[in-house]
């Protein structure tokens, strides 16, 4: 078990961890801006990443789906099962390939049956209300409870009323390395209505623990 930080050294490694000014996603080459098309991306590397395996394929594969030309909920839901498996594949994915390219497709089209593409629509049926939120997430196919704590995490610096939210990798992290033991604790050290800091601290733990770093933040 690593050490856990002084109390006096809590918010200078909060400063490192957040000092680069980007989340998870971003930290990955994802575009976090709340528009249709990066929004519906984060939603898939969400539920990929939900998924049992190396992290990594599960972010190669949210990529190889925008490098394929289907960058948002409309043009994959117009691709080809058959399409979506060969490109799942080549980007390391094992287990039921078939089973994933389903679910990808029906998670795209039932986004353009009820919002039009737009998860912007979403949080507009819900009033802007968090726990509407979470529950009109968890009725699109393949998203549940992790799932939708993963994609809040990132967007919670575009959706600021979920704020705070920190996924079970940050909340691991932050209890190892003395940082607290809950989503409320970090959004404390990240200061209060910082949503944008606090994804970038919530995303940065989270990569801590995903890729084991311990040793390097509390040198």
């Amino acid at each position: 078990m690593t050490r856990s930080v002084m109390t006096e050294d809590r918010k200078r490694l909060v400063r490192r961890l957040a000092g680069e000014g980007r989340g998870f996603a971003e930290q990955y080459g994802f575009r976090v801006t709340n528009n249709p098309s990066s929004l519906f991306q984060l939603l898939c590397l969400a539920v990929l990443l939900a998924r049992r395996g190396d992290f990594r394929r599960a972010v190669d594969s949210a990529h190889a789906l925008p490098d394929n030309g289907w960058d948002s909920a409309a043009r994959l839901a117009r691709s080809l099962h058959a399409d979506r498996t060969r490109v799942l594949r080549e980007a390391g994915q094992r287990g039921d390939v078939d089973e994933l390219a389903n679910l990808l497709g029906d998670l795209a089209r039932t986004v353009v049956e009820r919002y039009r593409g737009d998860l912007r629509r979403l949080r507009a049926s819900a009033g802007h209300d968090p726990g509407r939120e979470r529950a009109l997430l968890t009725e699109l196919p393949g998203v549940d409870d992790t799932v939708v704590d993963l994609f809040l995490r990132e967007t919670q610096a575009l959706w600021r009323e979920v704020a705070p939210v920190a996924d079970k990798r940050a909340l691991t992290a932050a209890r190892r390395l003395g940082l607290g033991r809950s989503a409320d604790d970090l959004a404390e050290l990240a200061g209060s209505g910082e949503s944008e800091r606090l994804a970038w601290l919530v995303g940065a733990l989270a990569r801590v623990d995903l890729e084991q770093r311990y040793a390097e933040v509390t040198r």
